[in-house]
This record gives structure tokens, C-alpha cells and sequence, in this order.
């Protein structure tokens, strides 16, 4: 079977469980709506651990595709595992409507991209709490499916309290409040109104990015300099000139960036305009160690985000990033756009 009509026979199975493809007419009167799920492990605070990697589909009939996807997905004891789809695996050959706003994740200024870390039909994470949860996640041969890439993120222990990065910075710092139901409708969860398809609704798009650290030269700076490319205090996370962590910064008191400087990571990434506030998204966070290269050792960040619509947010937010002060310590080559179902592997195959 070929593989368009492979998954136009997979999608369409899948149609008939997400009450039709394309969104239709209006709920009947006395029809009661039912909540609206979401994929799990968006909006937990992120565990020690973590998996991704990366697939296309190589499935020659619909048989091996669902007992990949299945395999894929499979519920792990001591881990949350999730499986997103790249805009790849919507270039004709599924029945399933792509997401509205899914392309492929672009090179934005400063970027050094290796497609051999880019993109993929499909994206499966896997966190938890202990590293050998996940050892057997994500194989590299897979019936079905042919592996990009995987990288495993950790969170480091020895460089202060809370979440940090190996630049030893807290992680998450300035994220919207996951509690607040109203606000993650607005800035993470796809909305009936967004003209997207039916099975999209409830869940999120999801950005990757893999980037190179330059530790040499970052260990090289002194403290006060670190605290003036990140606009925080590096022991406490605080805004500089502020004292706790979720203290906000005033810029409109500091125009002149005299306190926390113009090209600071935290005052270009939000600058807390009026406008600024409709663009934020959920950042999570974990390092990793890859052999070293000719260029030496290397050391990085998985950066992930997720939002309701990845121009507003993650797309803008970079944008505005481009020259600061932060990008010479940073080489961002991987990663992709992709978006997660909230009805996970049942909302492509049935």
C-alpha cells in the first residue's frame, strides 16, 4: 500500500473518533459540551528528566503504522510520555486536516541549523523523575518508523537551589501562572474559535529547540557580567534591582537600561508593554552532554515552549531576541515545530 493511502485510510479511522475533521455547524440546542481534554504534562512543573526524539514514518501499510504509533506512545510506568506531529506528516498523504498555524520550524538570525537535528513526521517526549525510567524510550530501529534524532535532557544538581541551566541560571523564571485556567485558554490551549480543525482543539503547539552553550567563554565572564546578560540575579533569580524571583522588572523606571541593560535576555524576551503580555509562552527547560567534537566539549540547553499559536508566541519572542546580549554564548542548529493532540495517539490513529 502506498503511504498516502496508507494514512488516509490510518486519519480516517481517526476522523470518525474527533466528531468530523473540519469543524462543522453549531451545537444543537440543549446539546451539552463536553470538557475539552488536554494533553498531559504541559502544564506540570518539568522532572529532572527527559527524552525526545524525532521520527518519520516508513510504515508500508496501515498494520505497522498503528502498532508503531502504538509502541510509540505506549504508557510507561514512572513517566509521561506524549507524542506531537510535525507539519511532514501532513504533505498530502493523511485525511487528517493539518493544524492551521503547523509549518516547518524556520532558521531565524543567528541560527546554525543541521538538518540531521530538525523536524520529524513525529515527536515523542518522555519525562520523569529517574533517568532509567526512560533508558529504553525511543529506540533507533522501530517497525515503522526511522528515527532523526534523540537527545536526553537532564536538570542539574550541583548548581544551586531550584531548576537552573548549566549557565547556572534558575529555569522558568517570569513563565505565566499554570494555575490560572483563564490565562493557559488565552496563551497555550488551542480554542473552538481559532478556525482550526475540530481535533486540534484542547491541545497546543509545541516549539524544540536545541542549542549549543559556549561554557569556555561563559565561565569566563564574571558573576556581575552573567547578571547583566540575563537581567537577573544569578543566586536568588531575581530581576536585578528587585529581591525575589517573581518580583517584576520596571522598565519604565529604567529606560535607559541603567539598572538591567537594553539588550538584557529578560527585558528583550518581555518587555512588559501592554502588548508584550498577549505574546508569552510556557517555557520548560532541561541540559544535556553530547560526545565531544573537534570544536571540544559540548554542552547544551533543550529549550521546548508551548502556546496556542507559535507566531504570536514563540516566533515574536525570538524575533525580539535577535543581538542580545545573551546569543554569543548560544548556537541554536535543531529542534522543529510541531503540534500536540490533546487526544494523543488516538487522534491519529483508530
Amino acid at each position: 500500500m502506498r503511504r498516502r493511502t496508507l494514512l488516509t485510510t490510518v486519519a480516517a479511522g481517526a476522523a470518525g473518533a474527533v466528531a468530523g475533521c473540519e469543524r462543522g455547524g453549531e451545537p444543537s440546542p440543549g446539546d451539552s459540551a463536553a470538557p475539552v481534554a488536554h494533553p498531559p504534562g504541559v502544564l506540570d512543573p518539568p522532572p529532572p528528566v527527559s527524552v525526545l526524539a524525532a521520527y518519520d514514518v516508513t510504515a508500508a501499510d496501515r498494520t505497522g503504522l498503528t502498532a508503531a504509533l502504538r509502541a510509540l506512545g505506549r504508557p510507561l510506568t514512572g513517566a509521561t510520555v506524549t507524542v506531537a506531529v510535525g507539519a511532514s506528516f501532513f504533505d498530502g498523504r493523511s485525511a487528517l486536516p493539518k493544524p492551521r498555524l503547523l509549518t516547518a520550524m524556520p532558521e531565524f538570525p543567528g541560527d546554525v541549523l543541521d538538518e540531521a537535528w530538525c523536524h520529524g513526521d513525529l515527536l515523542v517526549q518522555a519525562t520523569a523523575d529517574d533517568p532509567a525510567v526512560t533508558k529504553g524510550l525511543a529506540p533507533a530501529a522501530l517497525p515503522g518508523l526511522r528515527r532523526r534524532w534523540r537527545i536526553d535532557g537532564f536538570h542539574p544538581r550541583n548548581l544551586g537551589d531550584g531548576v537552573r541551566n548549566m549557565f547556572g541560571f534558575r529555569e522558568g523564571s517570569g513563565n505565566p501562572d499554570t494555575t490560572d485556567a483563564a490565562l493557559m485558554d488565552q496563551l497555550v490551549w488551542v480554542q473552538p474559535e481559532d478556525r482550526e480543525p475540530d481535533w486540534c482543539v484542547g491541545g497546543t503547539y509545541l516549539v524544540v529547540r536545541l542549542i549549543r552553550l559556549a561554557m569556555s567563554s561563559w565561565n569566563r565572564e564574571p558573576v556581575a557580567e552573567q547578571e547583566k546578560v540575563f537581567g537577573r540575579h544569578k543566586d536568588t533569580g531575581a530581576p536585578l534591582g528587585q529581591t525575589r524571583e517573581t518580583d517584576e522588572p520596571d522598565f519604565a523606571d529604567d529606560p535607559d537600561g541603567q539598572v538591567i541593560p537594553l539588550n538584557a535576555h529578560i527585558r528583550r524576551a518581555n518587555p512588559r508593554t501592554p502588548d508584550a503580555q498577549a505574546h508569552r509562552i510556557l517555557r520548560r527547560g532541561w541540559s544535556y552532554r553530547r560526545p565531544n567534537d573537534a570544536a571540544g566539549e559540548h554542552i547544551g540547553q533543550i529549550f521546548t515552549c508551548f502556546q496556542r499559536d507559535v507566531e504570536k508566541g514563540f516566533a515574536t519572542v525570538q524575533r525580539r531576541l535577535t543581538n542580545e546580549a545573551l546569543s554569543k554564548y548560544l548556537l541554536p542548529y535543531g529542534g522543529g515545530y510541531y503540534f500536540l493532540p490533546a487526544g494523543g495517539i488516538d487522534n491519529l490513529v483508530h
